[in-house]
């Protein structure tokens, strides 16, 4: 009989405030609407948001977790994770951010391998710098999801990831456009996008998506595609063609 595996999908980019942690939420909640059982795991390690967009109590986190494993006490992975529903629970990054240098980076695969019997997706949100920790995540990912927004700088950043991963011969990343973060800019077509990245746009987040009560939402602890699955269906666009590709 095959051990169960679950399917680990990173969001990433390069650069911050391009909605890692907004996607990631979004996905969860997709997944929950389809009742898979979803682990969030939390790498923004000095400044994660999942926990605090959730609103929920940090009843423990990644430092304890990994620092369990490294002075061998951890016994199972429920002891692990915060809850939010019935499909989707959390690793929060280190409650307080002094810890977050002390996490031994080489233990997240272990943590992967560990979640990984226990849950039928793993999303994974990150920073946007190439830490150590950072890409032990994408080498363990089987999507790696990098979210742009329409702007020189972060377009041209991408480009120079695109080339990594061509020169690799990987594929396994999808991009992302972000056009919710600021509805009224629109530097660039999407010609002129394609071609500065030398690669095409996957998924675009539209403009509608904005959202300018969003504290409300944080503040109650929702997930919009959980609200309103009609109108955040690139998010279950994303999850069904992954699957489609996974077979």
């Amino acid at each position: 009989m095959a051990i169960k595996k679950a399917h680990v999908i990173t969001v990433t980019s390069v650069k911050g405030g391009t909605g890692k942690s907004t996607t990631v939420l979004n996905l969860a909640g997709v997944l929950s609407l389809r009742k898979q059982k979803t682990l969030i795991l939390d790498l923004d390690l000095y400044s994660g948001a999942i926990a605090p967009s959730l609103n929920i109590d940090i009843t423990t986190d990644l430092y304890r977790l990994i620092n369990d494993m490294y002075m061998n006490r951890f016994d199972n992975i429920e002891n692990y994770v915060c809850s939010y529903n019935e499909y989707i629970d959390i690793i929060p990054a280190p409650k307080d951010p002094r810890l977050a240098n002390k996490i031994k980076n080489k233990y997240l695969s272990l943590v992967i391998k560990k979640a990984s019997t226990r849950y039928d997706f793993i999303l994974i949100d990150t920073t946007h710098s190439l830490s150590d920790i950072n890409l032990l995540a994408l080498d363990n990912s089987d999507l790696i999801l990098y979210l742009v927004t329409n702007n020189l700088v972060d377009l041209k950043s991408m480009r120079s990831m695109v080339s990594i991963y061509k020169d690799m011969n990987k594929n396994n990343y999808r991009i992302i456009m972000n056009n919710s973060i600021d509805k009224n800019r629109s530097c660039f077509t999407n010609y002129d996008i394609n071609n500065i990245l030398g690669d095409n746009i996957d998924y675009t987040i539209s403009s509608n998506f904005y959202q300018r009560n969003i504290d409300q939402y944080v503040i109650d602890g929702k997930i919009l595609s959980l609200i309103y699955p009609q109108k955040y269906m690139v998010f279950e666009d994303i999850i069904s063609d992954f699957l489609k590709e996974d077979k």
